[in-house]
């Protein structure tokens, strides 16, 4: 989740606030008090979001491409959605399992970049 879109968020939500909480029926104290809520709020998640950032990249995980349905498939490669996923899936079928990554460009709609950008999470097993 991106700062901007937190702020996005938290900018909807204090002016929802700001309507329904108006200094004419509960004072500017409390209208204050509802502004200054959501500010902390907006400054501890985008430290969570900061902190996020500078965190570890999550492990990788691999996708078989001879073995893994076609929600996973959809799930695992990046650029690949569910629709050039059953296409792996129903070359797969028509023609065996895959001998070599590069044969995945076979299949309609995977190119060389595709395969670059996933060949580290691609195996053959």
């Amino acid at each position: 989740m991106s700062y901007s879109y937190l702020l996005h968020v938290y900018t909807q939500t204090a002016l929802a606030v700001a309507r329904s909480f108006s200094p004419r029926q509960f004072g500017a104290a409390a209208t204050l008090v509802v502004a200054l809520a959501l500010g902390a709020g907006l400054l501890t998640t985008a430290s969570a979001v900061y902190a996020q950032e500078g965190a570890a990249p999550p492990a990788v995980s691999t996708v078989n491409i001879n073995s893994a349905d076609a929600a996973a498939l959809a799930a695992g490669l990046k650029g690949v959605g569910q629709s050039r996923a059953m296409d792996i899936v129903r070359y797969r079928e028509a023609y065996g399992p895959f001998s070599s990554i590069e044969e995945l460009a076979e299949v309609k709609g995977i190119g060389k970049s595709t395969l670059d950008n996933n060949r580290a999470v691609i195996t053959l097993e």
